[in-house]
């Protein structure tokens, strides 16, 4: 987090995890100084957000999770994701702690419609079991890796019920492709009011920030999300 000291027990076999996860081996300090020399705006934003890292997060799971995220709110989506995992992912015991796994994909591809309608996904629910149905059927999404940022982004707007907004995300948190800039309304908010922005298309301002700010689009984008957020929640 911003400025508190964060500590983290594992057990040693789940240090290099951990190590990768929180991307602790990556010299964030120089994409700090960077930011802070870029504009004021920006500068601004990273010191509010300092400390602030891009997890590396599992792809797969990215990918069902922004599913779920798209015109949803947080307190919904960390329900449905929990109700997912509590319901069909693996329970695990870690210093006392219960918690339940992600499920895996057959036991995704196997459940039926209703049951992602009973736990709350809506609309959704055909792009989560469709998109578990194609991966259990062969579809290697970590294979995707591998392709530059915009072809990749290609690749996952193919999938069903997959737009820009998740794509984006998906790109950054589950790639860690950070020549990619994610748009939501906190996003447009500073586009237009701390960049005199004058689009109205979200792909068209997410290809704005990665054009001014290449490879470190999507470092940006979490300091200048953190920054208008707390802003506008004061």
């Amino acid at each position: 987090n911003t400025g508190d000291l964060a500590v983290i027990e594992c057990l040693e076999n789940d240090k290099d995890y951990f190590i990768k996860y929180f991307d602790l081996e990556r010299d964030y300090s120089s994409i700090y100084n960077s930011a802070t020399t870029e504009n004021e705006v920006l500068s601004v934003s990273a010191s509010l957000g300092k400390g602030i890292r891009i997890l590396n997060q599992d792809p797969v799971e990215a990918l069902f999770s922004f599913i779920v995220s798209q015109n949803n709110n947080i307190p919904r989506i960390k329900k449905i994701i929990e109700k997912l995992c509590n319901t069909l992912g693996e329970r695990k015991n870690q210093f006392n702690n219960i918690y339940y796994a992600f499920p895996s994909i057959s036991i995704l591809a196997n459940q039926p419609s209703e049951f992602y309608q009973e736990i709350g996904l809506g609309y959704r629910a055909e792009y989560v079991r469709q998109l578990a149905i194609s991966i259990n059927n062969g579809f290697n999404v970590s294979a995707l890796s591998s392709l530059p940022t915009q072809e990749l982004k290609k690749r996952l707007l193919n999938i069903y019920g997959v737009g820009p907004k998740v794509a984006d995300c998906v790109l950054l948190f589950g790639f860690h492709k950070s020549d990619s800039f994610p748009v939501d309304t906190w996003i447009e908010k500073v586009y237009k009011e701390n960049f005199n922005g004058k689009l109205v298309n979200r792909e068209k301002i997410s290809e704005f920030f990665v054009d001014k700010f290449k490879d470190k689009a999507g470092y940006y984008q979490q300091y200048l999300f953190y920054y208008k957020r707390s802003l506008e929640q004061k």
